[in-house]
């Protein structure tokens, strides 16, 4: 049985005759007929009976009628969710995003999405860039912002921006001996006790690979992912710890913080992360490039004063 089948037999049970469901859908009547028997043939059951004002549904054709409708309806719904698709975007995405990427990037997007896509349910999961990636690959979230390369066969990176990583530390002078004022090379981080996110985190893994560079031990008093916290461990003293300079700006303009930029720049890149082993809706490719846009104007606009655009949106 096909779907043309399945549309015949409804009419010719609504229309009560097949003469009648004939010159409905204006098809010969005996070619009606023999496609009913070939139904009843395929089913080794009888389908309509047979009366002397028409016809009526046996209990197996009742059966059929009512998961015909259901068949029929269901793949009209399909073709109109299929058309509708070149339209209004529309239906839910899921971004993950870094802490320290959400703190800026979170509400703009946010209203860019109402503002522009009003059909798109926007939802935003914040965790460190491992934690992201980890969602990425098992599918939680459609799209990803991570401060690293992707190399996974299902996954596909672009890097878009790139921003200034800065040492900041207690904005009291008790506790441990702060970098002299102005730019500091990088090499200062080896004389000072460091609080900073587990192997496997994109910030982590950057300033590992500064480090290595320059031949640096880090002294790593504290393991913590969560940004606030990090923050909040600096403050009160515990040790010094480095994150975008964005991230500290308002603690620094607040008098809690101290920050120094690195001489020359720690930059690290920010990357825009696809799944390529799936098909990407409609709703997921609209937010994409809505994320570039976005930071584009952020960058633009100077509200993301140390970051650099790497990509032309």
């Amino acid at each position: 049985m096909d779907l043309r089948q399945l549309r015949y037999f409804v009419a010719i049970v609504e229309s009560g005759s097949i003469s009648r469901a004939s010159q409905h859908l204006n098809i010969a009547q005996p070619a009606l007929s023999l496609h009913i028997r070939n139904m009843e043939a395929e089913l080794d059951m009888s389908l309509l009976f047979r009366t002397a004002h028409g016809v009526v549904p046996t209990e197996a054709g009742a059966i059929l009628l009512r998961n015909a409708r259901a068949i029929i309806g269901q793949f009209e719904t399909a073709q109109l969710e299929i058309k509708g698709c070149t339209s209004e975007p529309a239906g839910e995405v899921r971004l993950g995003l870094p802490g320290t990427v959400t703190q800026i990037l979170g509400v703009p997007l946010v209203l860019a999405a109402r503002a522009q896509f009003p059909r798109i349910r926007l939802r935003l999961a914040e965790a460190m860039s491992g934690y992201v990636l980890d969602w990425l690959r098992a599918g939680r979230v459609d799209l990803g912002v991570l401060y690293q390369t992707v190399e996974d066969r299902g996954l596909r990176s672009v890097s878009v921006m790139s921003e200034a990583l800065v040492l900041f530390g207690p904005a009291e002078t008790a506790g441990p001996p702060a970098p002299a004022g102005g730019a500091v090379p990088f090499s200062c981080v080896a004389s000072l006790p460091l609080i900073l996110p587990s192997p496997g985190h994109g910030l982590r893994t950057r300033i590992a690979e500064q480090a290595e560079a320059e031949a640096v031990r880090l002294n790593i008093e504290v393991e913590i992912d969560a940004y606030g916290a990090i923050k909040g461990l600096v403050e009160r003293g515990l040790g010094y710890s480095i994150l975008p300079e964005h991230a500290v700006e308002q603690e620094v303009e607040s008098g809690r913080l101290r920050a120094w930029r690195f001489d020359p720049p720690l930059l690290r890149t920010v990357h825009l992360v696809v799944p390529t082993d799936r098909p990407l809706s409609q709703a997921v490719r609209s937010v994409e490039y809505l994320c570039r846009t976005t930071l584009r104007d952020l960058v633009q606009s100077g509200a993301w004063r140390s970051a650099r655009m790497r990509i032309t949106v």
